[in-house]
Order: structure tokens, then C-alpha cells, then sequence
């Protein structure tokens, strides 16, 4: 905790309510919280998808920073097509300006609407962390052979936290995003899943302040989360870390390689 240790819970909380939410930069979090990232490798492996690949599409880019980084790592033999969907205006104006550079527009589509594009524009489709896969809008647009490579939230991801706020939660809501019931939409929706892979990852929040602005960014995992909502329960987790060290929950993430089949003759 360091320096953090003996600040106040008010300037603490000010300073996580204060930070911007835009985009999936988490570069904030840096000497406050940290996470274990999956063994796979998500962005890199992207960058490889992408270098094979003459049309591709990345739905809910966020800020675009993880389709970017794909891209430059995918260069010099980037797809001739590139396009990115975006619901949030904020992410929408940041993912512009970060992609222009790399030839991709960006459409902003509600996360509900169905994609705006044609049928069978795409051989490759990546998402990272979509907020609920759209199977048939997903075969859709991909050709014939073409690919959905993604990395999924996965089961009670993060519920330590979740739980702390809302109280335990009824196993319904903990089995939302299993990746079984994912492998099987999908395969519903006429694509072969050729990979699957779950992995549980710890993380570590280190001052209240990273849980506020966590919370804020993140806005699915505590519904209507303000400081002044919760502000008994930040409270009582502020004191937890400082006589207890870290406050520890688990991120739940599982990677999708699936295949739209080739067309029959």
C-alpha cells in the first residue's frame, strides 16, 4: 500500500470517484490493484489471428486499445478490411481517434442492436470481454471458414467484491456466462467450437480507492454503484485492508475459437 497506507477514507474515495472511466486502459490501477492475466495470452494471439486475415471485425472495442495492440502486433500484414462496433459515446469518440491510424473505423452500434454490416462481410471476428455474445448476429457476418476468436467473462467472475456489496448471490446468477452454456449458443447458432479454455485468475485490490473506481468502471458487477450509495460498505472494506492487507477476488476468463463451417457444395 505504501504511500496510500495513510491517506484518509475521504481523499481516497474522492480520488477513485474523480478518475475517468473511458476506455480499457487499467494502467490507473498500476501500484493500487492487479490481476493475473490468462496464460493464453489474449491480445498477442489476436495479433496473430489478425495477420492471416483479409476482413476483420472487433465487436465492443471499448477504447480500442486491445484492437489496437492486436493490430500493431499483427503489422505489417494487417486485413485490408477493419472495423470495430462501440455502444458508449465516450468509447465510441476514444476508439476513433486511437484507430484512424490503423485504418479501422468504427461504428457505433447499441450492444443490443444487430451488427451493421452485410452477411458474410468478415473471415475473423475478435472480442474481448463483450457484455453478451450475439451468436447468430456473430455467424452472421462471418463468411464461410471464417473465425470468432475471443476471450469471454466468465462465471462469478469477481464475486468476492460483488458479494461483499450485494450480499451472497443465488447460484443462478453465479452460473450466468458459463462457458458450457456459451459453447452451447454457439454451436446453436451453426458455428464449431474448435477451442475452449477457462481459467480462474486472482486479484488484488490494495486501497479503496481502486475498489471505487473499479466499480465505476465496471458498472455490470454492482448495479447502480455510487460512493454514496455504498458508502457503509466502502467504509467497512477500507478498515478490512488497512488491518488486513489486500482485499483478494478471482476474475473468471475463457477463451473462444470457433468456426463458421465452409459452405457445402
Amino acid at each position: 500500500m505504501g504511500a496510500q497506507k495513510h491517506r484518509t477514507f475521504e481523499d481516497l474515495v474522492a480520488e477513485g470517484a474523480a478518475a475517468p472511466t473511458e476506455g480499457w486502459d487499467f494502467s490507473w490501477f498500476e501500484g493500487r490493484a492487479t490481476e493475473a492475466r490468462p496464460s493464453w495470452g489474449y491480445a498477442r494471439a489476436a495479433g496473430g489471428r489478425l495477420a492471416g486475415a483479409v476482413a476483420a471485425l472487433d465487436i465492443q472495442t471499448g477504447g480500442g486499445e486491445v484492437f489496437d495492440f492486436a493490430l500493431g502486433s499483427a503489422a505489417p500484414q494487417r486485413p485490408r478490411l477493419l472495423a470495430a462496433t462501440e455502444g458508449w459515446p465516450p468509447n465510441v469518440t476514444k476508439a476513433s481517434a486511437l484507430l484512424a491510424a490503423r485504418g479501422a473505423v468504427v461504428v457505433a452500434t447499441p450492444e443490443e442492436a444487430p451488427l451493421p454490416f452485410a452477411d458474410e462481410t468478415f473471415d475473423l471476428v475478435l472480442s474481448r470481454h463483450p457484455v453478451r455474445p450475439d451468436w447468430p448476429e456473430i455467424a452472421r457476418v462471418l463468411r464461410p471458414g471464417g473465425t470468432y476468436f475471443a476471450q469471454h467473462v466468465g462465471p462469478a467472475s469477481v464475486f468476492e467484491l460483488v458479494e461483499f456489496f450485494l450480499g451472497p448471490q443465488p447460484e443462478a446468477v453465479r452460473g450466468v456466462r458459463h462457458p458450457d452454456g456459451e459453447r452451447a449458443a454457439a454451436q446453436a447458432a451453426g458455428l464449431e467450437v474448435v477451442a475452449l479454455r477457462a481459467e480462474r485468475l486472482r486479484m488484488e485490490f490494495h486501497d479503496i480507492a481502486a475498489v471505487v473506481h473499479f466499480l465505476r468502471k465496471v458498472v455490470w458487477l454492482v448495479p447502480g454503484f455510487s460512493v454514496e450509495k455504498y458508502e457503509p460498505q466502502l467504509r467497512a472494506l477500507h478498515q478490512r485492508m488497512e488491518t488486513q492487507g489486500p482485499f483478494v477476488a478471482h476474475s473468471s476468463r475463457h477463451l473462444f475459437d470457433a468456426r463458421k463451417p465452409e459452405r457445402r457444395p
